[in-house]
């Protein structure tokens, strides 16, 4: 008789015991949020075809997604992002006159990177889709409803940076690089290296203002007062516009008094193309990964055949919990 394999593929784990009960408590918690704030549930399959996430729809790469057929012929996919998910059945269940809706989901995401080490290819995630509305209110409710989050998963210590997609792009779209180069470039903004960013541009034909503003992008972030400094980097309408739908968000988060939890960063860009504005991250104390992430996806329903505003976040249980033990060793050593 063979042997049997009794363990899991790489990437993927068995929860039993005490972490299972304490992963169910965090999210009946986190729920309580959702309910709080009047979001209702919704549940998409694990299981969707290949164009929901195709590179048209601008989220994960093919060569990361888990692929197989079905009997037909078909490419299928196992989800690896909730957004696109809650996105087409919105456009498949819900006409226009029935938005704005305020969606929850909760449920397992697959992604097979290859840069798998301490992360796992299957990973919980809850989050919210609040869809019809394009107001600047609504990104910031979205804002507010992810520190809720959090204050009751147990974390006292964190941080949401906050950005503007729509910053870079309109920058972009006025710097005459070719499209490999502009990915180039974004990717060097992400990872926070301006001197990349200046040796990628020293052969090209820029403009001397948004050459600057490429080059400064990594290191505008901080409180409220870096939005003054980007001031000077929006040399066309789109930056312009940027920045001032990011200090009409944070002029509403000050009257709630969650600001003390925000931060500000021009060079937060996502690997998510979908995002059309605001976008941001939250990390807390000892965590190099994101506990939280989202931000605003205005053309993403139009792929689906329903032109409708968006903008959501998604919480990832595994970081969260590690980040709650984490804090939890620190508090018992202190």
């Amino acid at each position: 008789m063979k042997n049997l394999i009794i363990h899991t593929p790489e990437g993927f784990r068995d929860i039993y015991g005490s972490e299972i009960k304490k992963k169910k408590k965090l999210m009946r918690n986190l729920h309580k949020v959702f309910e709080a704030y009047s979001y209702e549930e919704i549940e998409t399959p694990a299981v969707e075809y290949f164009d929901v996430f195709s590179s048209e729809v601008g989220t994960t790469p093919s060569n990361e997604l888990y692929k197989f057929f079905d009997r037909d012929g078909y490419t299928l996919v196992l989800r690896p992002d909730f957004t696109p998910s809650v996105a087409r059945a919105v456009a498949m269940h819900m006409p226009a006159e029935k938005l704005p809706v305020r969606l929850c989901y909760e449920g397992n995401t697959y992604v097979n990177s290859q840069e798998y080490q301490l992360n796992l290819k299957e990973q919980t995630q809850m989050g919210v889709e609040f869809i019809g509305d394009g107001s600047a209110s609504a990104d910031a409710e979205i804002l507010r409803l992810t520190c809720d989050l959090l204050k009751k998963a147990g974390l006292t210590e964190f941080q949401v940076s906050v950005g503007n997609n729509d910053f870079f792009k309109a920058l972009a779209q006025d710097s005459g690089l070719p499209e490999e180069k502009i990915e180039e470039v974004r990717r060097q903004i992400s990872d926070k290296n301006f001197f990349g960013v200046s040796e990628l541009l020293e052969a090209e034909q820029v403009s001397p203002q948004i050459r600057d503003a490429f080059v400064r992008m990594p290191q505008l972030f901080g409180g409220r007062e870096i939005l003054k400094e980007a001031a000077q980097y929006a040399v066309n309408d789109g930056a312009k516009a940027a920045l001032a739908r990011l200090t009409e968000i944070a002029d509403m988060l000050s009257e709630s008094g969650c600001d003390r939890y925000i931060s500000f960063d021009l060079g937060l860009l996502s690997k998510y193309h979908y995002y059309t504005g605001m976008i941001f991250s939250a990390f807390t104390y000892g965590t190099g990964e994101p506990v939280a992430k989202g931000g605003r996806y205005d053309n993403l329903l139009g792929h689906f055949g329903t032109d409708a505003p968006a903008v959501g976040v998604g919480i990832g249980i595994n970081p969260l919990m590690n980040a709650l033990n984490r804090k939890s060793a620190r508090e018992a050593n202190e």
